[in-house]
């Protein structure tokens, strides 16, 4: 049985040996290589460019981010202060009257700044939020534009 299996392996090899793929069947072949393999290098510049959007964007967002980190601890610290400032000025008062008066120009001022400074935090969110927008719009166009090509 082996070498039976074996005699035929060897007589479709010979056979095998002189037989000749046509050359449409060669040329559709080589072509079809050379399409995929464009394909594939366009795909993966594609990738690689998609890769680096996706960076730019995440920096963009993080660096945002980072800013209105700093600046609400900016914020805190700067509120904070004010607290103790007023404390203090309060503990010094001699009056009550002097003390109510202390009190309620600290609320004043404080309301005031708190609006300024939720102005400042909700123009530089819409800043960052408008950057990483428009860094997103730029890669995404790009992205579009190498496709259509």
């Amino acid at each position: 049985m082996n070498e039976q299996f074996t005699r035929q392996a060897q007589d479709m090899f010979a056979a095998a040996k002189d037989a000749r793929i046509p050359e449409n069947i060669q040329a559709f072949a080589e072509d079809s290589i050379t399409k995929s393999r464009e394909a594939f290098t366009k795909m993966q510049s594609v990738a690689q460019d998609n890769a680096k959007a996706a960076e730019e964007v995440m920096l963009a967002a993080q660096a945002g981010a980072k800013a209105i980190g700093e600046r609400v601890v900016h914020n805190t610290a700067v509120n904070a202060q004010a607290v103790f400032d007023a404390a203090e000025s309060i503990a010094r008062a001699k009056t009550v009257p002097e003390a109510a008066r202390l009190q309620a120009n600290f609320f004043q001022q404080q309301l005031a700044v708190a609006g300024a400074q939720t102005k400042e935090l909700f123009e530089l969110s819409t800043k960052v939020a408008r950057q990483t927008f428009e860094t997103m719009s730029t890669a995404s166009a790009k992205n579009f534009e190498q496709f259509k090509n």
